[in-house]
């Protein structure tokens, strides 16, 4: 889409609004604030959990606009990303960093004064490593980068639950893992589709870089292991029936869908894969909230 019409159509606070990719951050809610629910066994307050998802999203709408000031050069070279305000000129680098840092500052104080020390420690760590880590090293150098760079991305979840118990233990760790995994299978799919865009800014993403088998292969490894890691939990995070059936059932459907990709690899069929990877991450945090808040009655 031109840049002329985005600037006809999108404000300035619009455009700001979008350097933090709102779509993102509310997947990062959509796990947080059920791991709060397991942690507290429970309904956590209300002023806690909206501390926590407030402080989670502003550090996150920070790390995202941080991405999008680091790759400005090459969003400008594929199609998905070439109407980001950077790229269109609607936002300045020194601005949309300036904002960023004030976001992740924001968040931090947010975090440690109305939640605890350790939850605000956990969200700026995150947003380091994906900026470091990721955005700017694997990004760029390694088709694993979606692999190691997801981690940011599953920190979320030990920040709810540090802000419920104020410790990290090993059900949170399993909550982790099980986004870990969960995160190449999702963002290859997506990358199937616009493998082209990521050819022509010269970043390795996997389907850009290795056949589509070669990528579905993968992709079933990952999400075998986020069935498993999904069962693993039931039992760690002492989890219920409601947990349990939607844990067997809904990994069984992303199974089948990764194994069909692998069947038939075109871009439509990634794309369903990729629909359902988010529909399969909201509803399992959805029922392990609703497993908790049943047995708490």
């Amino acid at each position: 889409m031109p840049a002329t019409r985005l600037l006809g159509r999108r404000g300035p606070v619009k455009a700001y609004v979008a350097l933090t990719k709102p779509r993102i951050i509310e997947l990062l809610l959509v796990t947080t604030l059920p791991t709060m629910v397991v942690a507290q066994r429970g309904m956590p307050s209300l002023g806690l959990m909206a501390a926590t998802l407030l402080g989670g999203a502003l550090a996150a709408g920070g790390a995202n606009a941080i991405n999008m000031w680091a790759d400005r050069d090459i969003d400008r070279l594929m199609a998905r990303t070439a109407g980001r305000p950077l790229v269109t000129g609607e936002v300045t680098p020194a601005a949309a960093l300036t904002f960023a840092l004030i976001l992740e500052a924001v968040a931090f104080v947010e975090l440690w004064v109305l939640v605890n020390l350790l939850s605000a420690v956990l969200a700026l760590s995150a947003t380091l490593f994906y900026v470091f880590v990721y955005t700017l090293w694997l990004k760029r150098t390694s088709r694993q980068n979606i692999v190691i760079g997801g981690a940011a991305g599953a920190v979320p979840v030990l920040v709810g639950w540090a802000a419920v118990r104020n410790d990290v233990g090993l059900a949170p760790l399993v909550l982790f893992a099980i986004i870990f995994v969960w995160t190449p299978p999702h963002f290859w799919a997506l990358a199937i589709k616009y493998r082209d865009d990521y050819r022509a800014a010269g970043v390795p993403m996997l389907p850009a870089v290795a056949s589509l088998k070669t990528t579905a292969r993968q992709i079933i490894v990952y999400t075998v292991a986020l069935y498993a890691l999904s069962l693993v939990f039931a039992e760690v995070g002492g989890m219920g029936a409601i947990y349990g059936v939607a844990a067997v059932v809904l990994g069984a459907v992303f199974l089948v869908l990764a194994v069909r990709l692998l069947q038939d690899g075109t871009a439509a069929r990634a794309m369903r894969l990729f629909s359902y990877s988010i529909t399969y991450v909201t509803l399992l945090f959805s029922a392990m909230a609703l497993d908790q808040l049943v047995r708490s009655r």
